[in-house]
């Protein structure tokens, strides 16, 4: 077995297969990038993982390129298991294994294909959202899937509190997955193409608050863009970061702020208004609102939006 994955969310996969004893021949994973202010070069999560257990590591910068490719074919894997890899595959290296590539995608398929599913859930507000493994083949995310399990996403959950349950979520599947296929008990189903939604990967801009929309559309962009790139709007002329609000029931013109108080700071909306729990100003610390509001004082009737200064 080979194993491919990358981030944080790939990690609980590949340690249930440590701990279920499966034989792997190595862990594939993304190039170590800069990070932080100094841009030390950081290995990711799964290279860490895989270090400690002592199984070995390639990080190839193009999975297509043909001595990769010649070098998994040579290790003769028979299964080849992927979790948010961060590349597509392509055919050559997809045909290795004969008993194929099985994906883990946080999604319930054939919804949400592509490269974030779990934010563009929260985004648009759906109630329930799942994990699904499948066959994987040169599409995306749009191979025969075997199993999937579903859940709830609490209407104030963010994208930090539903990565980490859809992980753990996804790594049991693919146990009972593997056990399934070995038992016969789980066979490939095709997906619908017409039930299908594009999840795709998130911009920077996709954080610009529309002030002209309502409470619960701008509360949940807030949700599922909590990690990255965060919501934004402006105050001053400079970006405020929001990180976590609660929606309420004010009146006023859309991003006007209604009061500002007491450790309130509630803005209003194209229709109701949200209360920002937690935010940061450009160039300051991220902090809640009672203390934000002690350093920097906003008056009621000040509007947010416009042009930013700096980032």
């Amino acid at each position: 077995m080979i194993f491919m994955g990358t981030p944080e969310f790939a990690c609980p996969t590949l340690l249930a297969l440590i701990e279920r004893g499966e034989q792997l021949a190595a862990v594939v994973t993304q190039p170590d990038r800069p990070k932080g202010r100094g841009q030390r070069l950081m290995p990711p999560p799964v290279k860490e993982l895989a270090i400690r257990h002592g199984i070995p590591v390639l990080q190839p910068h193009k999975v297509r390129d043909p001595d990769f490719i010649d070098t998994l074919r040579g290790m003769r894997p028979d299964v080849i298991v992927v979790v948010a890899f961060g590349q597509i595959l392509p055919k050559a290296l997809l045909d290795i294994p004969p008993h194929g590539c099985i994906n883990v995608h946080a999604s319930l398929l054939p919804r949400y294909r592509g490269a974030a599913p779990l934010n563009w859930c929260i985004i648009n507000g759906e109630q329930e959202t799942g994990v699904t493994t499948m066959l994987m083949d040169p599409g995306l995310d749009t191979g025969p899937m075997l199993l999937s399990r579903s859940t709830q996403i609490n209407a104030d959950e963010d994208i930090i509190s539903l990565h980490d349950r859809m992980s753990a979520m996804g790594a049991m599947l693919l146990a009972e997955t593997l056990d399934g296929l070995k038992a016969g008990r789980v066979k490939p189903r095709d997906q619908d193409n017409a039930l299908t939604c594009y999840a795709p990967m998130l911009k920077k801009e996709d954080g610009l608050i529309d002030w002209q929309r309502d409470a619960r559309d701008i509360h949940n962009q807030v949700r599922g863009l909590a990690v990255w790139p965060g919501a934004f709007t402006t105050l001053g002329g400079q970006t405020l970061k929001i990180y976590r609000t609660r929606v309420g029931n004010g009146t006023g013109l859309p991003g006007s702020v209604l009061r500002a108080e007491r450790g309130v700071f509630e803005v209003a909306c194209l229709s109701g208004s949200v209360f920002i729990e937690e935010l940061q100003l450009a160039g300051k610390k991220r902090l809640d609102a009672t203390s934000f509001l002690a350093g920097c004082p906003v008056a009621a009737g000040t509007l947010l939006g416009g042009e930013a200064r700096d980032e």
